[in-house]
């Protein structure tokens, strides 16, 4: 007897913003009849509640996507109903690639126009690339081309996303000046040109603080409005974001369930944020930062990897334990930097405080 086949969407690793938001896409839609920029599925005053959540009329509840100033994400969409191109800076794990996934999702209806930019990221790659079966048969034609993301989303009108745009090389980074300021994109091979179509535009994310990092041109800078997004605020925030962020990304991996690991997420983020920013929470002890950037990002890491841990190894609670090995990795980028500043701070820190006990013995375990 065979079984009915699973759809794509049940096998998928990680769904779209787009799929997996479907529902309250389409219920933003349904009750949404402020005006659109051309091609927009929403309002920006609807992408504004789809990214910072809400309830629609009819009781659909918005999920919030980004959990910070409001202000921020208003330029971003504001942006982007403009001519201009949208640039999200940020240091490692400020949720620039997620903001920029889910503001193409609900302006365009799909996220997946996408280049990840990285060291050998070429023209090729930005522009066009060819069929060579059909260019040594045929010669230069549109049929023989190979469109981009970009290519695609500049007939289509879409929105394409360049995920860590200052990982590619300054000469590749300034082939989109063309693009951003003539909205055109020139193909001499056949002398002719893809011009962009209206609600075409681009939204790019980067940070300044990865090595191997590229500056932008300022002749290319100036095609973009930048929006900065911080990091949390304060604990409080930090530990919203992750707990939110771990429940969602858990749900989606299938992990085994788990008690709520609430005090466990406290933990791990406090410990970040005190090695990230240089001093005890209230003050009083100053400490040494790791090589790393301890983002949010990696909290949310450190705490999926111990909710897996926990549920196929342990007693089905993320406890010292399952956190300890997580933890120490996420630190430890440096192997000997960083395992100085890791264990002056076991020593100062963790040790002294009681209720830590359990978390301190763990870690000098796996060290």
């Amino acid at each position: 007897m065979t079984t009915p086949a699973a759809s794509t969407a049940d096998t998928q690793l990680r769904r779209s913003a787009e799929a997996l938001h479907a529902h309250e896409l389409d219920a933003l839609a349904q009750e949404d009849t402020r005006a659109r920029p051309a091609q927009w599925r929403l309002s920006p005053q609807a992408v504004v509640t789809y990214l910072m959540g809400g309830r629609t009329k009819s009781g659909v509840e918005i999920s919030p996507k980004y959990i910070g100033n409001r202000r921020l994400i208003e330029t971003a969409v504001a942006t982007l109903a403009t001519d201009r191109a949208l640039l999200i800076l940020g240091v490692p794990g400020t949720a620039k690639s997620w903001v920029s996934e889910h503001l193409a999702a609900a302006i365009s209806g799909s996220s997946e126009m996408i280049v990840q930019c990285t060291a050998g990221t070429d023209e090729n790659q930005i522009r066009y690339g060819w069929n060579y079966a059909l260019l040594l048969a045929k010669g230069p034609s549109r049929e023989a081309m190979v469109a981009t993301p970009l290519m695609r989303a500049m007939e289509a009108g879409r929105i394409v996303r360049f995920e860590e745009l200052t990982r590619m090389p300054s000469d590749v980074q300034d082939t989109l000046i063309t693009v951003l300021s003539e909205k055109l994109m020139p193909i001499p091979e056949i002398n002719d040109s893809i011009h962009a179509t209206r609600g075409f535009n681009m939204i790019a994310t980067a940070n300044a603080r990865d090595k191997g990092v590229n500056e932008l041109s300022s002749a290319l800078k100036r095609r973009f409005n930048v929006v900065v997004l911080p990091l949390p605020a304060d604990l409080n925030e930090e530990v919203k974001i992750v707990t939110k962020r771990v429940g969602e990304i858990g749900g989606g991996l299938e992990l085994p369930k788990i008690a709520p690991a609430d005090q466990e997420i406290m933990r791990i983020v406090t410990v970040f944020r005190e090695l990230r920013d240089g001093q005890t929470l209230d003050g009083r002890l100053k400490l040494k930062s790791p090589s790393g950037s301890l983002s949010t990002a990696e909290a949310i890491a450190v705490t999926i990897g111990a909710w897996a841990e926990a549920g196929h190894f342990g007693s089905g609670v993320v406890d010292a334990q399952s956190m300890a090995a997580n933890l120490v990795g996420a630190i430890v980028k440096d192997p000997v930097q960083d395992k100085v500043v890791l264990q002056e701070y076991l020593e100062t820190v963790v040790r002294e405080r009681k209720p830590w006990a359990d978390l301190y013995g763990a870690i000098r375990e796996v060290m």
